[in-house]
């Protein structure tokens, strides 16, 4: 059976990176990574795969945002990838980058989308009081981190958190999360129809949750 080519873009240390390369390894994503992709060329994350694998570019080295992600663009395209995961991804990417990959790109976002979307959403969810926190994959869209979500993991806000509290328990269950999504999406179950997040040809009415065990559950199971 041919495997689902992914590729990756990352900015930092890449732990959802190593996520998705564990998840493969163990036999729990049928899929390969085909190339692992950074606007950062010392990103730690880069070091995880075969040098083979890596291409990074300095943004900064751009004339504008428009022409890093036409190269960017260019690069993933080139290593023909059936998905288009952002796995710690920090840069804003441009409508044409989007639609371009537009049904096979996925994020991973630190909060419960639509809350908090863009930076700081740690602390963000501890200023406005809320009682649980937790991370989101969505489909990308131009617009940051609104295109429809298609599962969470949540946990809870305890007394006395701070970001770094919420940051390090939160780490795990998005690593879980996206292991999870990712299996489900090369295995033909979770689309974009449209707007919205389609699961086995049916509508999403409300994300799907991840349990503790992680799995995946369907928002009307019992």
């Amino acid at each position: 059976m041919k495997k689902n080519r992914i590729a990756i873009l990352v900015s930092g240390r890449g732990s959802n990176l190593q996520a998705l390369l564990d998840a493969i390894a163990a036999g729990q994503l049928e899929a390969e990574v085909v190339g692992v992709f950074s606007d950062k060329p010392k990103a730690p994350a880069l070091a995880r795969v075969p040098e083979p694998l890596r291409w990074s570019g300095d943004a900064r080295r751009f004339p504008d945002r428009a022409s890093f992600d036409a190269a960017l663009a260019d690069a993933v395209e080139a290593v023909r990838p059936d998905w288009v995961i952002c796995a710690g991804y920090m840069r804003i990417l441009g409508e044409t980058f989007t639609a371009r990959f537009r049904g096979r790109l996925l994020n991973i976002h630190p909060s419960l989308l639509p809350k908090y979307r863009g930076l700081h959403t740690h602390a963000r969810a501890l200023e406005a009081g809320d009682r649980e926190h937790g991370a989101s994959v969505h489909w990308v869209v131009p617009e940051l981190d609104a295109g429809a979500v298609i599962a969470q993991a949540v946990i809870p806000v305890l007394p006395g958190d701070q970001p770094d509290d919420l940051a390090v328990r939160l780490l795990p269950r998005e690593h879980a999360l996206l292991a999870a999504v990712t299996a489900w999406v090369v295995q033909g179950r979770l689309t974009e129809q449209g707007d919205e997040a389609w699961l086995d040809g049916q509508p999403l009415l409300k994300p799907l949750s991840l349990d503790s065990a992680g799995q995946l559950t369907h928002p009307t199971a019992t």
